[in-house]
């Protein structure tokens, strides 16, 4: 159960969500005196909110006790849905094969490299490719892209999208002799109408369009990729309190994960760098700590190998450590080209 259902007032809501108290879990370890600090409420407040908390999870329990037993499934089932599991093309033949052929569905990825590498580059592509056609070998979806930083580019979506266009009229007509193939029948504006953008200027509307998205796609059940560029942005910007910090991010990454489990979709988290010291010297590495990265599935890192961009498979239960090498390119996300260099795409 979601806090936005708990029978309290909607003040009192508002302060759990802003603390990091975004479902029953989450209260059901915390005491009334914590609780009211966190809160900054009294003490007798916290304690109701908590007992309606209780009440309120011992009728999800009676409700949902059948529904826990019918959600049982063998790892034989697992298996042979991982096999039909669909996945989003990249447009990089070479990156596409060390991901086992895309972005898989059912899974969060994560996607971190220096500024300037292509995170969001790489999210506007995703956001068009998961729309091609099943004719033509995608999944005929639509794209929920969530942007913290202001980084989306309508302008270099629509260039995307008529470079796919393109790209399907040119395999139409390379197989149309030997198959029967669907004419190509959308326009590049046709991929802009079915990305749902939202702008996020905090991290609590971050949590609250998160809170929101299930709701969303429940009313729009042919969403197939979320994309979040990015989830780190606002996290790193003046948070003192790293404990709430940490309960916000856990509460975060456990709805993400149901939402790509539950409606079968892809949810992409793009994620800037930091330093690390350690062994002596500085590094960089994905922001917000190592505890973040077992929020998601696989784990990506771009970087510069020399003036030609690489993709490394850093964790994956599935798939093996490799690198391949891509461009960015007036079209989009490309196969690399031995001389490419840090050009300005806009």
């Amino acid at each position: 159960m979601e806090i936005c259902r708990l029978p309290v007032s909607a003040t009192q809501r508002g302060k759990l969500i802003s603390a990091g108290y975004t479902s029953l879990s989450s209260l059901s370890s915390v005491s009334p005196f914590d609780l009211a600090r966190d809160l900054q409420t009294s003490e007798s407040e916290a304690s109701e909110i908590l007992k309606a908390a209780s009440q309120s999870g011992r009728l999800d329990k009676t409700d949902g006790s059948h529904a826990i037993i019918a959600g049982a499934q063998t790892a034989w089932d697992m298996l042979h849905e991982e096999d039909l599991s669909r996945r989003i093309t990249t447009s990089c033949a070479d990156l596409d094969k060390i991901l086992g052929g895309g972005i898989a569905c059912k899974e969060v990825t994560e996607i971190g490299g220096v500024p300037g590498i292509g995170k969001t580059q790489l999210g506007i592509q995703l956001a068009v490719n998961v729309q091609i056609p099943v004719d033509f070998g995608g999944l005929g979806g639509k794209a929920i892209y969530i942007d913290t930083e202001g980084s989306f580019m309508v302008e270099r979506a629509l260039q995307i999208a008529e470079a796919c266009v393109e790209d399907m009229s040119e395999y139409h007509e390379f197989v149309r002799k030997n198959f029967q193939l669907s004419q190509v029948q959308v326009q590049p504006k046709d991929f802009l109408k079915n990305i749902f953008y939202f702008r996020i200027c905090s991290y609590t509307e971050q949590i609250a369009v998160i809170n929101y998205l299930e709701k969303f796609i429940s009313e729009h059940n042919d969403v197939k990729v979320v994309i979040i560029d990015s989830v780190t942005f606002h996290f790193r910007q003046d948070f003192e309190d790293m404990a709430l910090r940490t309960r916000l991010l856990s509460g975060m990454a456990l709805k993400l994960m149901k939402l790509a489990n539950k409606y079968s979709l892809a949810v992409v988290l793009l994620n800037q760098v930091t330093t690390k010291y350690s062994d002596g010297s500085f590094h960089l590495t994905l922001a917000l700590g190592d505890s973040w990265s077992h929020a998601c599935t696989n784990r990506v890192i771009l970087y510069w190998n020399g003036n030609e961009r690489y993709a490394y498979i850093d964790k994956s239960p599935s798939l093996r450590s490799a690198s391949a090498p891509y461009s960015v390119t007036g079209k989009g996300i490309r196969d690399s080209a031995s001389n490419c260099k840090r050009i300005k795409i806009m």
